[in-house]
């Protein structure tokens, strides 16, 4: 046996001992990249950026794309987000990564469930699994081992089962992430487990049940997001132990029954909304102790009483919104001195009551210099207003709409420059049209219908609120003639002047109008007040209250005066229209012949005029509309017909034009009865003309008979009696008395001829 040399065996121990610690570390390198291989392989259709994903270059799998590896090249993360994979994750085999911390599945295009084999991911500290809508299937419940996990988001998935109660197992917990899934059953009780949660977001998921009493055991908790799901029930008085809330948002739910007191125990609570439940009873009123709120959004709930106390020491205090409660309460009682430092006040639709003037001053000094926002329609108020509405320099939002407001809307010289929505409908507000808005040169909206206004409508409207695209002056007793610069207006989208004492034809150049003569129109409102901002309009015969959602909307309502002549042709330009009403008033002549131009309109109300003719063939090129009335006119004729047409089946839409036929009315006889009748209508025209001509013709033969012989000589009129009786002789008289009977030209010769003699 050879002896081996004392060097070379050292030599083989060494690399021996070098492999023993190698092998390990090497091994798992291959059985990764394997494994991602093999998934890659399994998609229908992998993204170009796995390019480097392959076998050739395994030793490189940290260089690989969408892979970080620790400093001992061991693959710690997997971020896939936004990369098309077009597969599923069944051959996804989790077990050949021990070491991975991240994984993020994000706009990925995958379908098929979760595997029960993401939790041996036991590393994990990161899982976001994210916009797969096609994904589907329960959480799994292996789901519970992933005993380091700090950071849990499932969303917008067809997750179709529970939240699993092995969810409280993940002790390491501090965010939760579940949104746009569709998940049954209730909160598991086992979330109270979730000790060191600090983001709890169940939002849009169809939760059902009562918020469990252990949630008031997750005292790290600083923001619970719960909105919109079908939770129930009243809110467990546990939640006063959260001591660490900054943001409870529940707003969308069906929660009911009263608040405990304690809410407001923590001190760091910033931003608390109710929004869309059935709460009752007083608000909390210890909702501002911690001295942080700034944000209250309880519209749409239920709350009957606000404590006087419980805003007094708001000093943080921005917005407030109990928009559509049924608080019953002065407006005096419940704000303090903070009142003015808000940003936000929302009360609508509740039945505040007061004024705000009063013989100790204004409820709004000129001095408010935060206010941007201020809602109190739809309550009791009364009074009068102080011009120093005008004078708020960040307002940009009033409506107090619905109240009993009433006397002259105050005149000041100057208009905060913000101001953009202004609402005083449904008063008793009188005297001309406000001066003050003269200068409110970034109007928007205004709304000032319903009221005792009167006078003129002011040349300048358009000039001074050249930024307006929703105009109502509706219900008033303004009255003359409809300005004509008042279609200068270039973004006006809604026109409402009905119901007024309007007289005079509606002017024609309609060129200026370029936010109504546009298919594609964006009513575009600013953020800051999009939720709040609605508008009242006429829309297919009935009064409808729109929010800013109906950002295509644009319509002109001029019912309900005195305008008279023609229909004017420029309306039928503006394309844009939704709808068009210019019922009860004195509109004479006949309907544009374009009028077919307007295919975005739905509503059209032509009714109680004097309008005559037929119906324009264009009408068949209404292709939207769905709400017509032509009643009680004098339109005659044959109903056009096109496939939209023939959807209004109520025949009064077009009754009291006895001259109509075709559906839905009766039909007429047939096309050609009705060309006959065309036609025997003209003949019947052309022989009242040749009747007319024949009377005139007897007429002048008469007289001209009587002046040749009581005028002329004798010798003149023997002369022309005896041509005439030459003509008679020859039986040519009825051609010179224009189809006069022989009998009757006799007659007439044999005076004549007594006539001379004598």
């Amino acid at each position: 046996m050879k002896h081996i040399h004392p060097m070379g065996l050292f030599l083989l121990s060494c690399t021996c001992l070098l492999l023993c610690f190698v092998a390990p570390i090497s091994s798992d390198i291959p059985r990764e990249a394997e494994a991602l291989v093999n998934w890659k392989a399994s998609l229908a259709g992998a993204d170009d950026s796995l390019g480097s994903w392959s076998l050739a270059n395994s030793t490189s799998l940290c260089s690989w794309t969408h892979i970080s590896c620790d400093p001992e090249g061991n693959m710690r993360g997997l971020d896939l987000r936004d990369t098309i994979l077009n597969g599923t994750l069944d051959r996804f085999d989790f077990s050949s990564f021990p070491h991975l911390e991240n994984l993020v599945l994000f706009n990925n295009s995958l379908y098929g469930i979760i595997p029960a084999g993401i939790g041996n991911l036991t590393s994990l500290v990161e899982l976001m699994i994210s916009n797969n809508p096609s994904l589907r299937g329960a959480i799994p419940r292996s789901i519970g081992q992933l005993k380091h996990l700090s950071r849990l988001e499932l969303s917008v998935w067809a997750i179709d089962g529970t939240l699993p109660d092995e969810i409280g197992n993940l002790t390491t917990l501090e965010e939760l992430y579940i949104s746009s899934a569709t998940l049954t059953g209730s909160i598991p009780r086992t979330i109270g487990m979730l000790m060191k949660l600090r983001m709890l977001s169940v939002q849009q998921s169809t939760l059902t049940g009562s918020i469990p009493l252990e949630i008031g055991n997750m005292t790290e908790l600083k923001n619970m997001l719960l909105t919109h799901n079908y939770l129930e029930g009243q809110l467990p008085g546990t939640i006063s132990n959260l001591m660490s809330l900054v943001v409870l948002d529940l707003s969308g739910n069906q929660l009911q029954g009263q608040i405990v007191p304690e809410l407001g125990n923590s001190s760091l609570l910033d931003t608390v909304s109710f929004t869309r439940n059935y709460f009752s009873g007083l608000f909390p009123s210890s909702i501002c102790i911690g001295g942080a709120l700034r944000f209250v959004d309880t519209s749409h709930t239920g709350f009957t009483g606000i404590h006087h106390q419980t805003f007094q020491n708001c000093t943080t205090l921005e917005h407030v919104d109990f928009t559509a409660n049924n608080i019953v309460a002065d407006i005096r009682d419940f704000f303090g001195e903070h009142l003015w430092q808000l940003s936000t006040i929302a009360f609508s639709q509740n039945q505040l009551y007061g004024t705000l003037l009063t013989d100790g001053g204004e409820l709004f000094p000129c001095n408010y210099t935060y206010l941007s926002l201020l809602d109190l329609s739809n309550n009791v108020l009364q009074g009068g207003l102080s011009k120093c509405f005008w004078d708020m320099p960040s307002l940009g939002f009033m409506d107090l709409s619905n109240n009993s407001f009433d006397g002259v809307v105050p005149f000041s010289s100057r208009c905060a420059e913000t101001i953009s929505y202004l609402h005083l409908a449904n008063n008793h507000f009188k005297g001309t049209f406000p001066l003050g808005l003269k200068e409110c040169k970034n109007l928007v909206s205004l709304d000032l219908g319903g009221n005792n206004f009167s006078g003129s409508i002011p040349s300048w409207v358009s000039n001074n609120l050249p930024e307006l695209k929703f105009l109502r002056l509706s219900s008033n007793n303004f009255d003359g003639i409809i300005p004509r610069n008042i279609l200068n207006f270039r973004h006006l989208q809604i026109l409402d002047l009905s119901r007024n004492k309007l007289t005079g034809p509606v002017p024609d150049d309609f060129t200026n109008l370029t936010g109504m003569n546009q298919k594609d129109i964006y009513f575009i409102y600013n953020d800051r007040y999009i939720y709040q901002v609605q508008i009242q309009i006429i829309w297919k015969n009935m009064d409808y209250v729109y929010g800013v959602l109906i950002a295509t909307m644009a319509g002109i309502d001029l019912s309900g005066n005195s305008l008279s002549q023609e229909i004017p042709i420029g309306l039928a330009t503006l394309l844009g229209l939704r709808y068009l009403n210019l019922s009860g008033n004195h509109f004479s002549g006949r309907i544009p012949k374009d009028i077919g131009n307007l295919v975005l309109v739905e509503s059209l109300d032509l009714s109680e005029n004097q309008l005559s003719g037929e119906i324009p063939p264009s009408f068949a090129g209404l292709k939207s509309i769905s709400a017509l009335n032509l009643s009680s006119n004098g339109l005659w004729g044959m109903i056009p017909t096109s496939n939209q047409l023939q959807t209004l089946v109520d025949p009064s839409i077009y009754s009291n034009n006895p001259g109509l036929c075709g559906f839905p009315l009766e039909d007429c006889a047939n096309s050609s009865a009705s060309t006959q009748s065309k036609t025997s209508q003209a003949e019947d025209r052309e022989a009242f003309w040749v009747y007319c001509s024949v009377a005139a013709g007897f007429i002048f033969g008469f007289w001209l008979y009587w002046g040749a012989f009581m005028f002329c000589s004798q010798t003149w009129r023997r002369a022309f009696y005896e041509y005439v009786d030459h003509i008679h002789m020859q039986g040519k008289a009825t051609k010179i008395y224009g189809c006069i009977s022989c009998f009757q030209a006799k007659a007439l010769n044999e005076e004549v001829r007594r006539l001379v003699l004598k």
